[in-house]
């Protein structure tokens, strides 16, 4: 697996360098960038591309939020992990409304950080660090009960999705791997990850957090 490294100060690029080494794996850093603008700059002529990027939140000349915004248009097969010290409400949210596949603190150890990696490459969910999470599923439940907030795609009157994709919903909702759905509801990973895109067809989304979204506001988990 391919990946790409963002972050401003060399010490930490280096450090998640060693994090990654320290654990046998086959993880191979393409890509190193100290902003966003350096990141944008080099994805250009980067060959191969990197299939996962770390990126830093705050950094000079332009920072992971607007970063992503900008490279996920261009690079719709990168997923992007926040990686970073903040865990305040409005960082966390705007990383998700850009794109962002994962939310990870810094402090988390090395076997997390791969782990999480792996999760995002294999489309298997969207890790956070546990607080991060809470905050991230409470905030999109009270986004999805506000009054008035509607998706052209979204069918109140219909209930597109089976009892199945509703438990796999709220598995998900919790903060659970596939292979942790698959466990609990004795299935296979496969059959969870194909229900899951089951659900966004039906939906016509594409991401978990759209999917829950519609989901809650229609009361239908």
């Amino acid at each position: 697996m391919l990946i790409g490294i963002v972050d401003d100060k060399t010490y930490l690029r280096n450090s998640l360098k060693e994090k990654l080494a320290s654990v046998e794996n086959d993880i191979r850093v393409v890509l190193e960038a100290g902003d966003g603008s350096e990141f944008l700059k080099l994805m250009k002529t980067a060959s191969p591309k990197p299939d996962v990027v770390l990126m830093d939140i705050e950094m000079n000349e332009l920072n992971g939020i607007e970063t992503i915004q900008r490279s996920a248009p261009l690079y719709p097969s990168v997923k992007y992990i926040m990686l970073t010290v903040f865990d305040d409400d409005e960082r966390i949210f705007n990383a998700i409304k850009a794109g962002a596949h994962g939310y990870l603190l810094k402090e988390e150890t090395a076997q997390n950080i791969i782990d999480s990696v792996y999760q995002v490459y294999q489309d298997e969910g969207a890790p956070m660090s546990p607080g991060i999470a809470r905050k991230a599923w409470k905030w999109l439940t009270s986004l999805s009960s506000q009054p008035g907030v509607e998706k052209k795609n979204e069918k109140s009157s219909i209930e597109p999705l089976s009892e199945r994709e509703k438990e796999i919903l709220k598995c998900s909702m919790e903060g659970k791997e596939y292979a942790q759905i698959a466990e609990q509801l004795f299935l296979s990973k496969h059959t969870v990850r194909q229900h899951m895109k089951n659900i966004y067809s039906k939906l016509h989304v594409s991401s978990k957090v759209e999917a829950l979204q519609i989901s809650l506001k229609n009361k239908w988990i």
